[in-house]
């Protein structure tokens, strides 16, 4: 019997990932929120609100990645094939993606779009390109998926490379890739700062700070690769039996104390240096808490489902903010309470779209794919990729070693 087949609840649902999801895209929303004048304090421009705020952004992207790493590792199969694995991950990102492009493009995006944008944009190479006229071009939270493609064509190589680890070293390796993605902004503020960000950022903590170093740090694909190897490597900690035991609590403390801290440090520092140590630890006492069958404050049915549809959140917030500012004008709120009733309604119609999309496109067009595949007959390539159960390694609870 193989280490991980040894551990307790190795083919457990893991609700609370799922859960934990929703949270990371909803402080993504607030993030953007803030940026807005209309949240901000009367005569300040960028008020407490957003000064809290500034961080949750980036602070929410750097859980995905994680996270996204350590699911997909947990759900693997050695009965996989790598162009299987390569399909269903697609057709669960570029459908939602093409909707919400042309949504963004339609709505508003269609007044500073161009073909030089747009094109990277569609084909989600857009996070390749050092300009922010181009990573944060149309609807600007699809950047983040160019660089999960990259993870999803690398997984396959970085799971086998992982799987070579012997288990009592597997915390070496996390640490170190832990190292390196705190030390980047260190060596990359040493690089020529170049172009910083302009008049379209002044109300963003991103005015006034070099593109180029933080393109280098935040948004490179092949930078962000580490967070999701981090992903990779605590998940087999954990079902090698390796884990230290911390409890989720404790995790959380942790990371709520890192962020905070993140609101103190060097701008290069605050993307994410500071908290993917206590993202990877928290993510890891939650798998092994659902693992040993313990329920958690987000492993109920409700917020499983607000998972399941954080993906298709994630992708349609910022079209519905941008709406509300540039179609209907709403720039200045008269009041506390009207603004906080606006953003209420914003995030309800957007998480009212969310669901409709994850309904009527995402799940539709997953389970079309797992039909169409399971009619072929099956390629036999050795030890290739995973399978995650369910056709999906974010957005369900995970069922290690079922079919979809």
């Amino acid at each position: 019997m193989s280490a991980e087949s040894a551990v307790p609840g190795r083919a457990s649902r893991l609700p609370s990932l799922t859960g934990m999801r929703f949270f990371a895209a909803f402080l993504v929303f607030l993030f953007h929120l803030s940026l807005l004048d209309a949240y901000s304090t009367t005569g300040e421009g960028h008020g407490p609100f957003a000064s809290a705020l500034k961080n949750g952004g980036w602070a929410g992207v750097t859980f995905f990645f994680i996270l996204s790493g350590f699911v997909l590792t947990w759900s693997a199969r050695d009965d996989d094939t790598t162009r299987a694995f390569w399909g269903r991950r697609l057709v669960k990102i570029y459908p939602n993606h093409v909707v919400t492009f042309f949504l963004a493009l339609v709505s508003y995006a269609y007044a500073s779009a161009t073909w030089g944008s747009g094109i990277p944009n569609f084909l989600l190479l857009q996070a390749w390109i050092p300009h922010d006229y181009a990573f944060f071009s149309v609807n600007n939270p699809s950047w983040s998926i160019s660089c999960e493609l990259l993870f999803y064509l690398l997984f396959p190589a970085l799971h086998r490379g992982v799987r070579r680890i012997r288990a009592e070293r597997l915390w070496w390796w996390a640490a170190a890739t832990a190292t390196a993605i705190v030390l980047l902004p260190l060596a990359v503020g040493l690089l020529p700062a170049g172009e910083t960000f302009g008049p379209n950022h002044a109300n963003s903590p991103l005015y006034g700070h070099s593109i180029t170093q933080m393109w280098l740090v935040y948004i490179f694909p092949p930078v962000r690769v580490l967070d999701f190897l981090l992903g990779i490597l605590m998940a087999r900690i954990v079902l090698s039996g390796r884990w230290i035991g911390l409890g989720v609590l404790p995790a959380l403390a942790l990371t709520v104390a890192a962020y905070a801290a993140s609101l103190h440090v060097p701008f290069l520092f605050s993307l994410n240096a500071v908290v993917v140590v206590p993202f990877a630890l928290l993510i890891s006492a939650a798998a092994a808490r659902d693992a040993g069958g313990r329920a958690t404050a987000v492993s109920g049915r409700f917020w499983v489902w607000l998972g399941e549809v954080s993906f298709a959140f994630y992708l349609v917030h910022q079209i519905l903010l941008s709406v509300t500012q540039e179609r209907f004008g709403f720039r200045t709120a008269d009041s506390p309470a009207e603004a906080v009733g606006v953003a209420a309604l914003v995030a309800a119609v957007s998480l009212l779209v969310a669901w409709l999309l994850y309904a009527g496109v995402e799940r539709p067009v997953v389970r079309a794919w797992a039909r169409r595949t399971r009619k072929a007959p099956p390629a036999p390539v050795p030890d290739a990729a995973v399978r995650p159960p369910h056709d999906d390694d974010h957005d369900r609870p995970v069922t290690v070693g079922t079919t979809a």
